[in-house]
């Protein structure tokens, strides 16, 4: 038992931050999140003797992922708001100028909105790709559909993204 609680800890724990940013984007609420990851983690111990090795990634997203998909099911809940503290990304060597900060918090709060007006496979897929850098056959692994319609689906969240920050820009 000492032997796997450590591959658990070595192969699994590392993708702590990754399983709570899909299950943030997912659920749209932060303490939520934090208490699914934390069921998703128990549910991946009580399986992990089942785990075949290699990357723990895709599987313990996977598990994530369908943790809050059985929630958001059980609860109904599709449009909860979000709690986004990612940071602001400046220059290190630079002087804080107010009215880029101004303008990276209007950028960053209409891709927000833009982000949480997607539906929540879209939602997933944009996340997994862009945010946690997942190929599309890992995404297509963890959501349990075919490469082809992991492609499609990040082409019209792509293109919702879009058609939103164009129409809050103009």
């Amino acid at each position: 038992m000492p032997d796997q609680r450590a591959r658990f800890e070595e192969s699994v724990l590392p993708h702590l931050d990754a399983a709570f940013n899909l299950a943030r984007w997912l659920v749209q609420n932060s303490s939520e999140a934090q208490d699914l990851v934390q069921e998703a983690y128990l549910r991946a111990w009580k399986g992990f003797a089942g785990f075949r090795g290699g990357d723990a990634r895709p599987w313990i997203l996977t598990i994530v992922r369908n943790t809050c998909y059985s929630w958001l099911r059980n609860h109904s809940i599709r449009d909860l708001a979000v709690e986004f503290d990612e940071g602001l990304h400046t220059d290190e060597n630079s002087m804080p100028n107010p009215e880029r900060v101004f303008m990276q918090e209007v950028n960053r709060g209409v891709l927000e909105q833009a982000l949480q007006a997607l539906p929540a496979e879209f939602r997933e897929s944009i996340v997994l790709r862009e945010l946690e850098g997942l190929s599309y056959k890992e995404i297509s692994a963890i959501a349990g559909v075919p490469v082809g319609t992991v492609m499609s689906r990040l082409a019209r969240a792509r293109a919702r993204l879009r058609d939103c920050i164009v129409a809050a820009s103009g």
